[in-house]
């Protein structure tokens, strides 16, 4: 098994002054840890974007309707969205998943359609989804991501699409942390003051209806989405594989933080891609001791600041795979 200082012994000898790559260099020895090997080289990236709605949605806490989420399904299938845009640049392989949209679009060839139900349940008067439910959610993602590792791939990266996730997923940090809810709730796709205060007002009744401690799983089926459950099931399989799994915004870092507190080697194998513009993305990264690889101000979801950031960590494995050490390059070391 590679060590961390089999990785830094490596660095330290290619034909650069020691540290010269900065944070490259920590990214490196994570990504030949995550692999298991110091001359990483990845393998058919696969982007997962994972779709579904919430009947939290009908509480009016996005500044959109829930029929986008239907109508952004089919953008990603006939390939007009911005993740569309960089997976075709960057050479990843784009796997749309119905986990539960409300609206069927119907068969689609590149549709992966594994929808649990249409749309989970108001979470704000009931469960948002049966324990059944959720252990088929996250059954599924795990079976999505071990079918690609079987199929060669070492690179998962995750994001996802639904009208209402970032109330969702507010209210499962807001559970998981026991941070207030004016730390965990932001604006999500744009809700104005008024808004800001319905959606903070709706989660404080959801939050009333079940007060007593719960456990991931639990939370996930009180209060979660059938999209982060899946991506949760999908982190979960990685924990025993060699590969990595990018991470992109604040609801896939909330997906995240509970596969961890599942699994904590699930962390080992993650890559926060970026720092999202939503309000309580940067206060979950420092909560899980990360820092993201770019903060640009992002709030797209749907994998775009994996997708973004995909280039630096696969140029980061060329690097430490592909540069020349000192003595094969008949370059002198530093004198000591």
């Amino acid at each position: 098994m590679i060590t961390n200082a089999d990785l830094q012994r490596r660095l330290d000898t290619r034909t650069k002054p020691q540290g010269s790559l900065g944070a490259l260099e920590t990214l490196a020895i994570r990504i030949g840890l995550a692999l298991d090997t110091d001359t990483p080289k990845f393998q058919a990236p696969q982007m997962f974007v994972f779709a579904a709605d919430h009947g939290i949605a009908t509480d009016g806490v996005s500044a959109f309707p829930q029929s986008v989420t239907a109508q952004m399904l089919l953008n990603y299938l006939s390939g007009g969205a911005a993740i569309n845009v960089l997976a075709r640049q960057h050479g990843i392989t784009l796997r749309v998943v119905d986990a539960g949209v409300a609206n069927d679009i119907g068969e689609h060839p590149s549709l992966v359609a594994r929808a649990v139900a249409r749309s989970t349940r108001n979470f704000r008067t009931e469960p948002a989804m049966t324990s059944e439910q959720c252990t088929q959610a996250l059954g599924t993602g795990r079976a999505l991501a071990q079918e690609a590792l079987r199929q060669g791939s070492n690179a998962l990266l995750f994001g996802e699409m639904g009208i209402g996730n970032t109330a969702c997923a507010s209210m499962l940090l807001h559970r998981r942390t026991g941070w207030s809810l004016e730390d965990c709730v932001g604006r999500g796709t744009g809700l104005d003051d008024i808004g800001l205060a319905r959606k903070r007002d709706r989660l404080a009744a959801a939050a009333a209806r079940r007060p007593e401690k719960l456990g991931p799983i639990d939370t996930m089926t009180e209060f979660g989405g059938f999209e982060l459950a899946m991506i949760t099931g999908a982190l979960l399989a990685t924990a025993d594989e060699k590969c990595i799994a990018v991470i992109d915004g604040f609801a896939v870092s909330v997906a995240a933080l509970l596969a961890i507190e599942i699994d904590p080697r699930v962390r080992n194998r993650c890559i926060f891609s970026h720092c999202s513009a939503e309000y309580a993305h940067r206060k979950l990264l420092a909560h899980l001791d990360v820092k993201p690889l770019l903060d640009l101000g992002m709030r797209l979801g749907e994998g775009t600041g994996a997708a973004m950031a995909w280039p630096i960590i696969d140029a980061t494995a060329r690097l430490m795979t592909e540069m020349a050490s000192f003595e094969a390059a008949g370059v002198d070391d530093r004198t000591s």
